[in-house]
């Protein structure tokens, strides 16, 4: 790669510097020297280089509210030492006139170093950017949704796959292996893949379509046809469901993205609608008193919001009222407990006034003829 690189202005700062050694004859010193202080000079330079970068740019950080900077100074520190020293050891042997052989290995192991540190480079600002973008506090609780985390893992390993595949090909094709063919095999090979894996794949961008659409997430209650449960997991691959009666319910993500989903979570207050039933032989002042009654009760019922109550229906056994109230909560056992407290207050109340609860009854009437 280095091939047009000149040593003349630094070989020529040094007299002839021709020993003879043992075993070796006469030796020219000057090339070795020259090698030696472009390794050692480069290496100084690369450190220091280091140096002032980060004392700027913490410099810069303080002033900023912003963490892009930390991760600019996260990326600096995270080249590796050893990376300064094989660039720095490359370029010094470029003076020499090395064999065939041995200038593919050297330039082998430069190429590579360059790739992985080329990598880890574009990995931790990929990271960065889908963490912010990615891990947010959407309902604003303080706490990150872990499907979320999951989606910016799965990005980022996404990425990386795709970052290394590149890189080997890059430096195979630079090492004067033909890559075109092996392109067309990987091609032909991802193929074959996709369609022995197209379930798998389906089920890996269901996942990806779940979380940008955000139907539901975890720790949601939801219903999916009769089944019904808290959502614990979102996969790769499936989503997982502690169900009302304590299994865990594995459902794919491509079936989750067909199917109808009820995700109470999003609900603000729940609406309910309920019947009561009080006999035909009520007195009409009294019927007249139940949706003052219903009113009273709600009143001082915390976490339940009245809407409406009617006499609605002459049934055959009974005068049936309906009555609409909201539970400001979206806990089906808050719900539970705030319809269990307006049944024992109506119990309570009907019977101080004398009102009694209809059921099915049935009255024969009999003439005799004589």
């Amino acid at each position: 790669m280095f091939e047009n690189l000149s040593t003349s202005s630094i070989t020529a700062l040094f007299p002839a510097l021709n020993y003879t050694l043992p075993y070796l004859g006469e030796v020219n010193l000057a090339k070795p020297l020259t090698a030696l202080i472009l390794f050692l000079g480069l290496t100084l330079i690369f450190w220091f280089v280091r140096m002032v970068l980060l004392i700027r740019i913490k410099i810069i950080a303080k002033k900023t509210s912003n963490n892009f900077d930390d991760a600019l100074i996260g990326l600096v520190e995270g080249i590796r030492g050893w990376f300064y020293t094989i660039v720095a050891l490359f370029v010094a042997l470029q003076v020499f006139n090395l064999n065939e052989v041995p200038d593919k290995i050297f330039t082998g192991i430069f190429l590579f170093a360059v790739v992985w540190q080329s990598i880890e480079i574009a990995t931790t600002l990929i990271k960065h950017f889908t963490t912010n973008f990615l891990e947010k506090d959407e309902d604003g609780d303080g706490q990150i949704d872990p499907n979320s985390a999951m989606a910016s893992d799965l990005v980022t390993l996404i990425s990386r796959i795709l970052l290394w595949s590149l890189g080997i090909l890059f430096v195979l094709s630079n090492l004067g292996i033909e890559v075109t063919s092996l392109i067309a095999g990987l091609g032909i090979g991802g193929l074959a893949i996709a369609f022995a894996l197209q379930g798998v794949l389906g089920d890996l961008f269901a996942s990806f379509s779940l979380y940008f659409d955000k139907p539901f997430r975890i720790g949601d209650f939801i219903v999916i046809g009769s089944d019904a449960g808290n959502v614990e997991k979102i996969g790769i691959k499936t989503t997982r469901i502690r169900t009302l009666q304590g299994e865990e319910l594995v459902i794919s993500n491509t079936e989750l993205t067909t199917a109808r989903v009820q995700n109470f979570k999003k609900m603000a207050e729940r609406r309910i609608v309920t019947e009561f039933g009080i006999t035909y032989e009520t007195k009409q002042e009294l019927v007249r008193e139940v949706p003052g009654i219903v009113s009273r009760i709600f009143a001082d019922l915390e976490g339940g919001r009245l809407d409406r109550v009617h006499f609605t229906t002459f049934a055959d056994s009974a005068l049936v009222f309906e009555v609409v109230y909201y539970v400001q909560s979206s806990d089906y056992t808050q719900y539970l407990n705030i319809q269990q407290n307006f049944n024992f207050d109506l119990m309570k109340r009907f019977s101080e006034v004398g009102i009694e609860f209809a059921y099915p009854t049935q009255t024969l009437y009999t003439k005799s003829i004589s």
